[in-house]
């Protein structure tokens, strides 16, 4: 399953916002699905009874019964319209699940929740009838259903369960569920409906009662019954379809090959009206499907395009051919995730998929890139090699995020997509394993029990951690090496399921192989049984090194060590040396000392996970050779050095002062990893002084550092293209913002003329896509009530989503207070600005100087409206709460919180009250920070600022 993302805990309840708002309910049908849901409760089996007491369940299955196949039936009642009488939103179906007895039992205990079962039957390998003497359906978290039989089941025989279900298509996005779309059909909008599921990791047993653990493999026989008119999809292909009357009602029956082995998990079902585009690659057909409209006009064109070459580039690479005949693609409008690999049919979320050339960045691309890498990877990783409980997820989603990177380098070669795994993977988590410390990577079986303990390892550990340990060790053994030990581990245990030591014992095959005699597992477990990282400290005149646990707080590190792989480089060599470092040290090695004065770097690269610190003498060596040629340091190591410094300063290791002088040699840098780091960083000491009096020093250096880079986008900035490279691209973006924002009089003059011309033709599509936002935002900015009417009236008549996330952002950069009032109060109007498009809009204007003690304003004085308008939904608005006290660092700000919580009450702001709380805690850090740090900062600026 493709990530939500987890870099910060604000992000992650961004995560949560974004599925809050994607759940678009449909009153007619949440009124006929409750009349059904008073039906559907408990099971209708007759001897079947509710067991909640008792002490807490062993919520894992018991070894004794063995799954070995399902012959399943589903019946959607779904009708794709609203325009029908008697309508309705469940599914019903039967299952009989071949499984064998491997210790004699008289019981069964499978999964199953939230279903009306309505029969239950077994029979023995001869046909013969094995009596129920008694089941019920557990109300805990082992959602076990347990069936009590008259005889005792014997070992070494096969067994059939018949069950007979009922179930509500709910929009809850677990197991069989409804998603509204819209679709534009000319000049008029409609909307329909569509069944898809999502089983992971635990909702199988929502559809259908079954062995709902991901070692419980087996094949699946699907039939889907479903109205006719709808095309029904799931893992395998279609085998036959007829058209059969059912109450009187005619129906399609749709039945599918059978699949290959596999788990519940990734048992898949669509019906909806959809179409598709489809290419023969001869051993299996790919079809990429979507709403009509969007296949006719050709957003899928892109999705479809790079998807063979990136299932190719991981078949070569793994030497192992896709299994399956077909591969189907869907596009969803309202989907839990990303994207989900289900073996044979992904669904994905339709941002995931679809690319509209007119009006969608490039950065869009790299995303759909992105994603499409990601569940293609797990076609290996996952479902061909699947982990033997959940404690192992990072198996499946660290593999294919680290693969992401390799599939779309691929399919994109002339991205340089792989140069963003530091900035989107490392930086994120380097930052919040400094905060807090989080679990480690592999936790013990026993720690995963509960189904909400597997969901929660759905986070940026398992994501980001995992990949850049898999990537540490890639380096470290070397590629090749590698990749050898991963094939030997894809093919040992292919259509079934492994743990970490399987993989670590395969590569450490490859490795002896290759007469390298580093012990993968004694590595490898000190950095996924451990929680946090390492700081590296060197001195290089004594050569002696050392690690600790880096931790902002103190109290909060934990005496323990790693594995460190070190990959050093000396200035005036090409040569990369490399060391492990087992002990904490300090210990004393000849290849970290200086010689005749030249810098050492360390973790050449970035593939390792850890921070360094050095002696103030090779800080200003590494300094005095960015100045001269700062291409001897490699680009993402630039970058590296600029995160380090900075929060090492937090950390008090160095000096603020320090950390600044990494970015003064930037004006020469033409590469984005270094750029977008200190972007990041300098983004903090901006919101903390962008009200001060001398904040105009911190803007004339920054127009100082992104004149020259403005100068060498400005060709392509004038006639609104774009370079080829993304990274060029990306940078592209982030330098006419800073450009503009800090008062670049050219870039400013360029903004206005570029929007002043657009205007003249707003539907011409010269001005490009990535351009926009940036250019909108300064002409607003520099513009008054005119030009700001006119992009409101754009905004308020365009259909395009992708057009209206660019002018909802731009109407929010205006300087003019009235005018960010009004837009402000426009967020109380559902006819001007939809309760979806609310939380971005308060962000933009947050994030507006002019606008900041504006929406806090709001906030405070809305607050009995806003509750109103969002009940049930506090999260919005503590995501809001969130955004627009980022900045607060001022006694009367912070005793502005707390009288906001004592006005109210906690009780008062239900689930926003941890974004209050924490926003009083960061407050308070924030006032700190600016006692210790302002007046440094602000002298340092004023002695590297010149007028600009």
């Amino acid at each position: 399953m493709s990530r939500r993302l987890y870099v910060s805990k604000r992000l992650a309840f961004a995560t949560v916002l974004v599925a809050f708002l994607a759940i678009i309910t449909v009153i007619a049908v949440i009124i006929t699905s409750q009349k059904q849901k008073n039906k559907l409760t408990g099971t209708g089996h007759p001897d079947t009874k509710v067991d909640p007491s008792g002490p807490p369940p062993n919520t894992r299955l018991p070894k004794d019964l063995m799954p070995d196949s399902y012959r399943m039936y589903i019946q959607v009642h779904l009708h794709t319209k609203m325009n029908v009488t008697n309508y309705t939103s469940t599914f019903s179906g039967n299952s009989t699940v071949k499984f064998r007895c491997v210790e004699a039992t008289h019981w069964i205990i499978i999964h199953c929740k939230e279903l009306n079962v309505t029969s239950i039957h077994l029979t023995d390998e001869h046909g013969s009838a094995v009596a129920v003497k008694y089941t019920s359906l557990k109300e805990d978290d082992s959602n076990f259903l347990e069936i009590e039989l008259t005889d005792t089941l014997r070992a070494n025989t096969t067994y059939y369960l018949f069950t007979a279900f009922e179930g509500l298509l709910g929009y809850n996005q677990d197991g069989l569920y409804i998603s509204r779309y819209n679709e534009n059909t000319g000049n008029q909008s409609s909307f329909g409906f569509l069944a898809a599921s999502h089983m992971e990791p635990t909702a199988a047993r929502r559809v259908f009662p079954c062995f709902d653990e991901p070692a419980m493999k087996a094949v699946f026989n699907v039939t889907v019954i479903h109205r006719v008119g709808t095309v029904a999809l799931s893992n395998a292909a279609q085998k036959d379809q007829k058209q059969m009357s059912i109450d009187g009602e005619e129906w399609l029956v749709t039945e599918f090959h059978p699949t290959v082995k596999m788990s519940t998990y990734v048992l898949a079902f669509t019906v909806s009206e959809f179409t598709c585009k489809t290419t023969d690659y001869g051993r299996y057909v790919l079809k990429t499907w979507a709403r009509p409209d969007a296949i006719a006009i050709g957003h899928v064109d892109y999705a479809h395009s790079i998807t063979g070459n990136i299932l190719e580039s991981f078949e070569d690479l793994y030497d192992i051919k896709y299994p399956l005949n077909k591969l189907d693609q869907i596009a969803v409008q309202n989907y839990v995730a990303s994207g989900m690999e289900n073996w044979g049919l992904i669904i994905y979320h339709e941002t995931s998929l679809l690319y509209d050339k007119d009006f969608s960045l490039t950065s869009r691309k790299a995303f759909i890139a992105e994603i499409i890498a990601h569940e293609i990877a797990h076609q290996w990783f996952g479902n061909l090699v699947t982990m033997e409980w959940w404690n192992d997820v990072w198996l499946n989603e660290g593999f294919a995020t680290y693969l992401s990177y390799i599939g779309v380098d691929k399919a994109e070669p002339t991205w340089n997509f792989s140069e963003l795994f530091f900035i989107r993977e490392v930086l994120g988590l380097l930052k919040v394993e400094s905060i807090d410390n989080y679990r480690q990577l592999i936790p013990e079986v026993e720690e995963v029990i509960t189904p909400s303990d597997i969901e929660d390892l759905f986070d940026f550990i398992t994501y980001s951690k995992g990949a850049v340990v898999l990537r540490m060790l890639s380096s470290y053994v070397s590629e090749t090496v590698f990749v050898s030990g991963v094939k030997s581990y894809l093919k040992a245990y292919q259509y079934n399921n492994a743990e970490y030591q399987d993989l670590w014992r395969h590569i450490q095959e490859a490795v002896k192989s290759n007469n390298d005699t580093t012990q993968v597992a004694d590595m490898m477990e000190s950095w996924t049984k451990q929680p946090g990282f390492p700081l590296i400290t060197i001195n290089t005149s004594s050569g002696d090194i050392s690690q600790e646990h880096f931790m902002f707080n103190e109290s909060a590190r934990y005496n323990i060590t790693w594995q460190v792989p070190i990959k050093l480089l000396k200035s005036g060599s090409q040569e990369i040396t490399q060391d492990l470092l087992t002990v904490n040290g300090p210990v004393s090695k000849p290849i970290y000392q200086s010689n005749n004065n030249e810098w050492i770097l360390a973790n050449v690269n970035c593939t390792g996970y850890y921070r360094v610190n050095y002696d103030p003498e090779n800080w200003e060596r590494l300094l005095r050779q960015l100045g001269t040629d700062h291409h001897m340091i490699p680009v993402v190591n630039r970058a590296q050095l600029i995160d380090d410094a900075f929060e090492l300063a937090e950390a008090r290791h160095v000096n603020i002062t320090l950390a600044l002088s990494f970015t003064k040699y930037l004006h020469k840098d033409m590469e984005l990893s270094p750029w977008a780091t200190a972007r990041l960083k300098l983004n903090h000491i901006i919101l903390m002084l962008d009200r001060s009096e001398d904040y105009s020093f911190i803007e004339a250096y920054m127009r100082k550092q992104v004149s020259p880079l403005y100068d060498h986008f400005e060709a392509f900035t004038m006639n609104s293209s774009i370079p080829e490279q993304l990274t060029a691209q990306e940078l592209q973006i982030i330098v006419i913002g800073m450009a503009c924002g800090s008062g670049l009089i050219k870039c400013q003059k360029m903004a206005v003329d570029t929007f002043n011309q657009w205007k003249q033709n707003p539907t011409s599509k010269w001005v490009h896509p990535n351009l926009r936002s940036p250019i909108f935002c300064a002409a607003i900015a520099a513009g008054g009530q005119q030009e700001w009417e006119f992009l409101w009236q754009l905004f308020q008549n365009t259909t395009v989503e992708a057009e209206k996330d660019i002018l909802r952002g731009a109407l929010s950069c205006t300087k003019d207070t009235e005018i960010l009032k009004r837009l402000l109060e426009y967020t109380l109007d559902l006819d001007k600005i939809k309760k979806t498009e609310f939380y971005s809009i308060m962000k933009s204007i947050t994030n507006n100087v002019a606008g900041h003690s504006l929406v806090w304003d709001f906030i405070q004085k809305q607050w009995t409206n806003l509750k109103h308008k969002f009940g049930g939904e506090e999260l919005i608005l503590g995501a809001v709460i969130e955004a627009v006290t980022e900045r607060f660092s001022s006694e009367t700000e912070l005793q502005e919180l707390t009288q906001f919580l004592s006005d109210h009450g906690e009780e008062d702001f239900g689930s926003a009250l941890w974004a209050l709380e924490h926003a009083i805690e960061r407050a308070e850090a924030n006032i700190k920070w600016v006692e210790e740090n302002k007046q440094i900062i602000l002298e340092w600026f004023r002695g590297e600022s010149v007028a600009y």
